[in-house]
């Protein structure tokens, strides 16, 4: 259905951020239509079938420790859940660190996992209750320095910094440097500590395609470009719309080209590539970590996790790499991480992404304005922090300030 020659709000984009501002702007009654140039919702959380597998574009997850995931219906989801933790492979031996909260059984393999001595994993104990119990203004209050500094003065020692925290850090933040700020690791090891890692039944895309249905019918337009913006109108092929205000909630790539005075970038990138297997090599659903100086970042068999990911009961594993890899140049690497013959291993499809994220340096940019003026409105995890929980808390602050435009004086958004 085209865009009517008039309408209240405008929100372009149907990624999380704007499928939640445009969500909570129709809750309060607002006349919004939402408009993406893809033909579904979800802007990174895309998601394809392939020989009846499940599969996302690139390895994610939902964290539920997110504050923002109290936004979802998590139970319509049907989340499939991983465990608290990672595998870590020392001379081709496995070995299994997980939160004992959660997994008491495992408790005695944590503690005998070779990342150090008592003290350093008390050290990081301490470090993960720190990060998950402090207020939040106090851990954004905190000295910043890159993550790397603040993991090594928390004292976890060189033997988890090497064999746990790269490696598990690299695949969420996308850089192996660890330069991110201390301040947004400290908010995502919260995540962590506070929330539990699963996969929808239907895939990732789900999450956005739930948000986005908050929003009527009729003022969803999927393959719809935008191609200009005002804080007055937005263009399409197909003709000019008039607005009230307009959000732009696109990547930062396109925000960036439709709002020249807005500058975002997302840097970061990651390679995924996708196995079946004839059957999971583990007994629980475990991420595996990449080993030092190697390729591969972790491994993971994702249908372990989330079975309704596997057409007929094979394991389909994804593994991923910072650089752009070939699967023949990792095969041997995701063999040795899953204990199997590359033989094994059926290669099923890879996907680079570009523009996966946006970086979080120091000194980390927290909430960034949305409301540019006359109208005009920005926002994206690039406006907020490089995550989910980013994106949609950008799209909430962004619904309350243009409600705060219409309605100066009137009700607003509680949360």
């Amino acid at each position: 259905m085209s865009l009517p020659a008039r309408v209240e709000v405008v929100v372009v984009g149907a990624g999380l951020a704007g499928s939640s501002a445009a969500a909570r702007l129709a809750a309060a009654g607002r006349d919004v239509h939402l408009v993406d140039a893809a033909d579904h919702p979800g802007g990174r959380l895309t998601t394809t079938r392939v020989d009846g597998f499940t599969v996302d574009r690139g390895f994610q997850v939902l964290n539920t420790g997110y504050p923002r995931a109290a936004d979802l219906d998590l139970a319509a989801l049907d989340l499939g859940w991983f465990w608290t933790g990672a595998v870590i492979r020392v001379d081709g031996t496995p070995h299994r660190v997980v939160d004992p909260r959660r997994h008491p059984t495992a408790v005695v393999d944590t503690v005998r996992a070779p990342i150090g001595n008592l003290l350093q994993e008390a050290a990081i104990g301490l470090f993960s209750a720190r990060a998950g119990y402090l207020p939040v203004a106090r851990l954004l209050a905190a000295d910043e320095r890159p993550a790397i500094d603040a993991l090594r003065r928390a004292g976890v020692g060189e033997l988890a910094l090497e064999r746990f925290f790269r490696p598990f850090l690299s695949g969420v933040l996308l850089e192996s440097e660890l330069a991110t700020s201390s301040r947004y690791l400290d908010l995502l090891w919260r995540s962590f500590v506070r929330g539990r890692i699963g996969l929808p039944a239907r895939g990732m895309q789900a999450v956005g395609e739930q948000l986005a249905e908050r929003v009527p019918a009729h003022a969803r337009h999927l393959s719809t470009e935008v191609t200009a913006v005002t804080g007055t109108s937005v263009r399409t092929a197909e003709g000019e719309t008039r607005a009230d205000a307009v959000v732009v909630a696109t990547d930062p790539a396109t925000a960036s080209r439709l709002l020249p005075a807005v500058q975002a970038s997302a840097p970061r990138q990651v390679t995924t590539h996708l196995h079946v297997l004839p059957r999971s090599p583990w007994e629980a659903p475990l991420i595996v970590l990449g080993a030092p100086g190697g390729r591969l970042v972790n491994s993971v068999v994702v249908s372990d996790a989330q079975p309704a990911y596997s057409p007929d009961g094979r394991a389909l594993v994804a593994s991923s790499t910072l650089d752009p890899t070939t699967e023949a140049q990792v095969r041997e690497e995701v063999a040795r991480a899953q204990g199997v013959a590359t033989t094994d291993l059926e290669h099923l499809t890879s996907v680079t992404v570009t523009g996966a994220q946006p970086a979080a340096l120091p000194p980390l940019q927290h909430r960034r304005p949305v409301d540019l003026g006359e109208g005009l409105f920005v926002c994206g995890d690039h406006r907020d922090t490089p995550s989910i929980q980013g994106a949609m808390a950008s799209g909430a602050r962004t619904a309350r300030a243009v409600l705060r435009r219409l309605h100066p004086a009137g009700p607003t958004l509680d949360r």
